[in-house]
């Protein structure tokens, strides 16, 4: 059944999928703890119960999506042992106390305040539960702080020597974890999981506008998510071209391949490729559509600075350009379109339509999955793009796989897959069940307990500001 492909092929497609199932739950929680917190301090500043009543909403499915984000993570790290264990052996040094630090000063934190944050309000007091939900949304930063450290690692690997046993040991643990593209890498990731939030929040939002257009709760959450998309998506924007001008430098095949360059620009003036199909094996972009000299601008920022193309690499050490020239410029795509979305809310917002635009309703209801299209598209392009290596320039791909046979791995693989579709699909079909529920837009005083009492009079339609 196996025949056609290697053991090596079989364990990259498991790790693929199991890292794509996983990423996006923590995508979403990590911008949606953080949600949760705001929402929690306005109840706290303002009274207002719909504040309340929205936390109460986003909090069931926070944590269901945790719970899942939790099972995927602990299945995918089992296969560094399984199928990696030469990668384990050689980056353990390394890899295994960055990923102790993750579960001690990060996971600890979520896991022990996630229970005072969801079921402890009434118990603990007002204070000490926002504390609880505070540490909560610090610990999702601080597990993405070591996880993109380790990933970083791999990808800019600083700070490090080798044993007599051909490991990698550490040096210098600060140029470890602080390697050259991880800051980068870090604000890229956390305003991805904000902008992931922001649009789904706002795409639930946008949903119940529709069907409800007298919903205050739905209006708080669509104008809260344009707010977030207006302000975020264009630190994105100038966080990617950041990380672009780093990835450049440490990694300038990967940025030939992401690009669809074979040929190089000694002299400047590269082209930007808008459309075409990269062939890796005859090495060239087939069908380009190009407008001439962009692409030096907007990767060197000038017109005339050398750009190398994949031909100026061996070619054992070039990573694939088909793939990851599409999931680059999807992810490019995604974070425009989100930008547009960003600034026709301000438009509404400013002529007082943005709770009555059908249309941008309907925009924001189909762009409510489009952080987790970008979050993936955006893992799939790093990652393939520092093959053929595990850790980049020493340590290859071919040489971390465990010595499995195909078959073995093949089987896990199917398991995997089977097992994953049941699971994270009957939890991720709970969550949109969850969020196609009406967020209640009155609570009863006896709800809120002692501390807060339900403000008289209607709640839906009052003190609903653009």
């Amino acid at each position: 059944m196996f025949e056609t492909f290697s053991a090596l092929d079989l364990a990259r497609f498991q790790f693929a999928f199991t890292i794509s199932a996983h990423i996006i739950f923590p995508a979403f929680t990590i911008g949606l703890a953080s949600f949760l917190a705001v929402l929690n301090a306005l109840w706290l500043w303002k009274g207002d119960p719909v504040y309340l009543r929205l936390f109460d909403y986003w909090k069931t499915i926070f944590a269901v999506v945790f719970g899942m984000g939790v099972v995927s993570g602990i299945v995918m790290s089992y296969q560094f042992g399984t199928n990696w264990s030469v990668f384990s052996d050689k980056a353990g040094p390394i890899i295994g106390p960055l990923m102790g630090y993750e579960v001690l000063s990060a996971f600890f934190l979520e896991a022990g305040f996630l229970g005072v944050m969801l079921f402890g309000r009434q118990r603990v007091g007002e204070g000490v539960h926002m504390a609880a939900t505070a540490i909560v949304a610090i610990g999702t930063l601080f597990s993405a702080f070591w996880i993109l450290s380790v990933n970083s690692w791999m990808q800019t690997p600083t700070g490090h020597g080798v044993n007599a046993a051909g490991q990698f040991v550490p040096e210098d643990w600060w140029a470890v974890v602080f390697n050259p593209s991880f800051p980068y890498r870090l604000v890229h990731m956390v305003l991805a999981a904000y902008l992931t939030t922001a649009f789904m929040v706002g795409g639930v939002g946008a949903w119940h506008l529709i069907r409800s257009p007298d919903s205050r709760g739905a209006a708080i959450m669509f104008s809260m998510a344009m707010w977030m998309a207006l302000a975020v998506t264009p630190l994105q924007i100038v966080a990617g071209d950041a990380h672009g001008l780093n990835t450049l430098e440490h990694q300038p095949a990967k940025i030939a391949a992401m690009e669809g360059h074979f040929e190089g620009f000694p002299q400047g003036g590269a082209p930007l490729i808008l459309f075409g199909l990269p062939d890796d094996q005859a090495e060239v972009t087939r069908w380009k559509v190009e407008i001439p000299s962009l692409g030096s601008l907007i990767l060197t920022h000038s017109l005339d600075a050398p750009l190398k193309g994949l031909k100026d690499f061996p070619p054992e050490d070039r990573p694939k350009s088909a793939l990851i020239f599409w999931t680059f410029r999807i992810m490019v795509a995604v974070g425009f379109a989100m930008l547009g979305i960003g600034l026709w809310a301000a438009w509404a917002r400013f002529r007082k339509r943005l709770y009555t635009a059908r249309w941008l309703h309907l925009a924001a209801v189909a762009m409510a999955p489009s952080g987790f299209l970008a979050v993936l598209c955006g893992w799939i392009t790093t990652e393939v793009g520092r093959q053929p290596f595990t850790v980049y320039g020493l340590l290859r791909t071919a040489d971390s796989a465990s010595p499995l046979q195909a078959g073995a791995v093949g089987a896990s693989l199917v398991a995997f897959v089977l097992v994953y579709f049941v699971v994270f699909g009957v939890g991720t079909l709970y969550v949109l069940r969850l969020m196609s529920l009406r967020p209640r837009d009155r609570i009863e005083t006896e709800e809120i307990g002692p501390t807060r009492t339900a403000a008289p009079g209607p709640v839906a339609g009052e003190g609903r500001n653009d």
